[in-house]
């Protein structure tokens, strides 16, 4: 039940019961030998840009760090990463869970685009994926939500389009604090997924143990991406090979280091046939051979979350109380319905929002399942008249 709770703070759920830990061993079944290659974001948005953003106090500087001019004062700079699909409809912006990056919502962004008309901007919020900022640590909720408004000021300006904010844990957090502080004037409603202020905040003690038990570094991407799904992070192999990128980085260590020695690698057994396990183990040895002598790229998380922990209950603390105060239509998506709080079941039951329940989804819900998450939103957005649905796509 504590392992459980853990999930509605992050964007990872920990390993299913009998499933990978580190220092631990894992099986597979049987079955042909599954493809963990990395896929590129390019097949998923049309478009990566940076957003220049200007702070008002002048504290927080990206890399590159840049000046320009605003009427008669230099004002320093920052950018933040994005996303995007689509050129018609309202915005879709798509806010990501803690840990994660705006590549989490690349395969459902293919497939609500296909759905309805309607346009997707996916951020990397500070300190996360490609966005980077001098602060990285401060991740406050107010902080990253001014730096929501931020983006959508750059982007359009003092009249910008119909937006529905999607937010997935840490980042429906974020959404809710946006939408209760205005930072998006044209905000058409609110879509959050799998947090609830009840089991975030239950889980806040035991969140530093969670994060203590994931490794602290993989041998390969793809290592990592193994890892993802075969520790049940994320359930679907194809958003894990786009969005595991997101999460670690690459990083230079010696192979002698104790932060190798923890490697995802060590506790994932494939059963594959004889020959195949043969050879690897044969390059598994000449590799050994070769890191006596050689460092080693490897990979390692992008965010250190543990350092963040101060700033845990400022993200969940009275959530429920501002979804059911915020402004607009409202959506709430969950992997079970055991995850609604007393204030939530009440609102429900008067109908305040709209909940749907995706049984058989982790934590990770849009990634699991985004044909799913992508058939909720568009029913929600089309009873509401938000859009349309495409021609030739039957709901």
């Amino acid at each position: 039940m504590e392992k459980q709770l853990h999930l509605n703070l992050l964007a990872s759920r920990p390993p299913m019961a009998g499933g990978f830990q580190s220092g631990s061993k894992m099986k597979m079944g049987p079955g042909r030998k599954r493809d963990f290659t990395p896929l590129l974001w390019s097949q998923y948005f049309e478009t990566m840009e940076d957003v220049e953003v200007e702070n008002e106090n002048g504290k927080d500087i990206s890399f590159p760090m840049s000046l320009f001019h605003n009427r008669n004062a230099w004002t320093l700079v920052f950018c933040l990463t994005i996303y995007c699909s689509g050129s018609l409809g309202p915005v879709l912006l798509l806010l990501h869970g803690g840990g994660h990056s705006a590549l989490s919502w690349a395969v459902f962004t293919s497939v609500i685009t296909n759905r309805i008309t309607c346009r997707v901007v996916a951020m990397d919020l500070r300190a996360h994926g490609d966005t980077k900022v001098k602060n990285p640590e401060d991740l406050s909720a107010d902080t990253m939500a001014k730096d929501v408004g931020k983006v959508v000021e750059v982007l359009y300006g003092e009249n910008p389009p119909p937006i529905l904010i999607i937010g997935h844990s840490m980042g429906g957090a974020i959404a809710v604090h946006t939408a209760v502080a205005n930072y998006v004037p044209s905000l058409l409603g609110l879509c959050v997924i799998d947090v609830v202020e009840g089991t975030a905040m239950d889980a806040l003690n035991s969140m530093q143990n969670f994060l203590r038990s994931r490794p602290k570094t993989f041998k390969s991407l793809e290592n990592a991406i193994e890892w993802s799904v075969k520790s049940g992070q994320i359930r679907n192999i194809e958003s894990a090979r786009v969005s595991m990128g997101g999460q670690v980085k690459k990083c230079e260590e010696s192979s002698s280091s104790p932060s190798f020695v923890n490697s995802a690698g060590e506790g994932i057994i494939e059963e594959e046939e004889d020959e195949e396990v043969e050879e690897q183990s044969s390059k598994k040895k000449m590799k050994e051979d070769d890191q006596e002598v050689k460092k080693e790229s490897i990979f390692t998380w992008r965010v250190e979350l543990s350092k963040t922990e101060k700033y845990w209950e400022g993200w969940f603390r009275g959530l429920s109380a501002l979804f059911l105060s915020c402004p607009g239509p409202k959506l709430l998506l969950l992997a079970g319905v055991d995850r609604l709080d007393k204030d939530l079941t009440i609102g429900q039951m008067q109908g305040k929002f709209q909940m749907q329940v995706l049984p058989q989804c982790g934590h990770a819900v849009h990634e699991d399942a985004p044909e799913k998450v992508a058939d909720a939103l568009a029913t929600f957005m089309v009873r509401h008249k938000f859009t349309e649905f495409k021609e030739g796509y039957m709901c």
